[in-house]
């Protein structure tokens, strides 16, 4: 049986990358592709598929959301999340947002086409580093860090901050107004009890959550 498969990615060349490396098995086939939220919801609308890969950083709307907005009409769909971002950042927000697997776009490639499978038929694809966050967080719930408190959108705004962006570039990136994006800062330096930029900065390099290597 083939599995068809949507791939939504904002960077054209990623996403040709990941394309290639699904459609060079005979058991996995392309059907769509998508670069934005739009896309992504358009695609799913049209077109039979099985599996959708979907990126967790896309502009506008961010993958964790338009999972969420995806799971209330697609509550079974097999969704798997290839990211940058390294399991300790996004990989535990997005099983608790319904993601049937998380993956970064360091793994092999053999990696990516087992996860698809096995989201495919129906199972949680868990790499042994997201499998020791999970077990952490069962077994100490109430001892996370600072940034957990966070929702995805101010997460985002705390490790751009972190990484030097103004508020004016982190909204271009966010697709959304300036002033909503001074909205989440308020919103960060009160659920992380922090007073300006420079403390958050030092709190985002200190926790290694710039994307940087």
């Amino acid at each position: 049986m083939t599995i068809r498969v949507i791939v939504a990615d904002d960077h054209p060349i990623l996403r040709a990358g990941l394309v290639s490396v699904l459609n060079s098995s005979s058991d996995l086939r392309v059907v769509g592709e998508a670069g934005n939220g739009a896309e992504v919801l358009k695609a799913i609308g049209g077109t039979g598929f099985d599996v959708l890969l979907l990126d967790v950083s896309m502009p506008g709307k961010s993958g964790l959301d338009l999972m969420r907005q995806i799971r209330k009409d697609h509550p079974r769909l097999p969704i798997l999340i290839v990211s940058s971002h390294p399991e300790d950042q996004y990989a535990l927000r997005a099983i608790k947002a319904g993601a049937s697997g998380y993956l970064t776009k360091m793994s092999a490639p053999s990696d990516l086409v087992g996860a698809v499978r096995t989201v495919a038929n129906g199972r949680k694809f868990i790499t042994p580093a997201l499998a020791e966050l999970l077990a952490d967080h069962v077994e100490h719930p109430d001892e996370g860090t600072p940034h957990e408190t966070l929702s995805d959108r101010e997460f985002q705004t705390l490790k751009m901050i972190g990484a030097g962006h103004s508020l004016t570039e982190i909204a271009e990136v966010l697709c959304i107004s300036v002033k909503t994006v001074s909205v989440y800062r308020s919103r960060v330096l009160e659920k992380m009890r922090m007073k300006n930029n420079v403390e958050l900065t030092r709190y985002v390099v200190e926790h290694r959550l710039t994307d940087d290597p």
